[in-house]
């Protein structure tokens, strides 16, 4: 029964407007809690599936943006990658204490966090904000110490254009899987969401999400003074920089290049008669979309 409220929910958001995708599932969810048979972990497992844009909040004590998602939140709190605390502060009455990342796994955080704030800053133009969140896979909490035993993480991206009509998010899910002590598997699972509301009077709207999946075995080059953290740096952004490129060409295909050729070769007049041209409000739309 869980099973199909989770796929009828699903197959609901891919069905609504996709701009008010974030209100659309605050919405189901508060349907779900509502009932009799309210089911919590349906909720926090739609939380989970479904990208949401990302917020912002700023860390109190750097000063600092960062960008929340469900893999740094723990209730209403979310943790900040630059002091590694979490605002609002948790409740002390908690039945378990927030997760935080093991102390060589909050190094390696730190790093990620300066290497793609430099990255973000060459790609994005010198604008928006990225994040990065890591934590622990080993079962064994002995073994957190250990990067030999693999671990998972975020990158995520966000920019606004200054009159917020254009928004991008990204956000980049990995795992890191060792198979040798030098060879090791990247999982990786890019998704973007793209927002673009031209502020005209016909208010051209363009709004949706993309998804790809890739996966390389890359072994590390540890024997030219890099070490395993760095090696994992570098390969980690290497796969993010190509999953960023392939996804904009995506993008740039499906949705400008596909809809220019609608506005320009299938939508005609409707006047009649052999008349090719497009009429006022169709010519309206298209320089809307030019100045996206």
């Amino acid at each position: 029964m869980s099973e199909d409220k989770f796929d009828a929910s699903l197959d609901l958001l891919r069905r609504l407007d996709p701009h008010s995708i974030e209100k659309n599932l605050t919405s189901i969810c508060s349907l779900i809690t509502a009932s009799k048979n309210a089911d919590t972990e349906l909720v926090e497992e739609l939380l989970s599936a479904v990208d949401v844009p990302l917020s912002v909040a700023q860390c109190k004590d750097s000063g600092k943006e960062y960008l929340c998602c469900d893999y740094n939140r723990d209730g209403d709190s979310y943790r900040s990658p630059w002091s590694n605390k979490y605002y609002p502060q948790p409740e002390d009455d908690y039945d378990q204490p927030p997760p935080y990342p093991s102390s060589i796994l909050r190094q390696l955080e730190i790093k990620a966090n300066d290497a793609f704030d430099i990255y973000r800053d060459l790609y994005y133009e010198g604008a928006g904000i990225s994040s990065v969140y890591f934590w622990d896979t080993a079962e064994d909490e002995d073994e957190e110490e250990d990067l030999s035993n693999g671990f998972a993480g975020v990158v995520l991206f966000k920019k606004e254009t200054s009159d917020q009509s254009g928004k991008w998010d990204s956000i980049h899910v990995l795992e890191v899987i060792p198979d040798t002590k030098s060879t090791s598997t990247y999982k990786l699972t890019t998704s973007v969401i793209l927002d673009l509301q031209h502020k005209s009077e016909n208010g051209l709207s363009l709004s949706g999400n993309l998804t790809r999946q890739l996966e390389s075995s890359i072994t590390a080059d540890i024997n030219n003074g890099v070490n395993l953290e760095t090696s994992h740096l570098i390969n980690i952004g290497t796969l993010i920089e190509k999953a960023e490129y392939n996804i904009r060409n995506l993008l740039q295909e499906v949705y400008f290049d596909k809809l220019k050729d609608i506005m320009l070769k299938d939508l005609r007049s409707i006047n009649g008669g052999g008349d090719k041209s497009i009429n006022d409000n169709q010519k309206d739309i298209i320089k809307g979309l030019q100045s996206l």
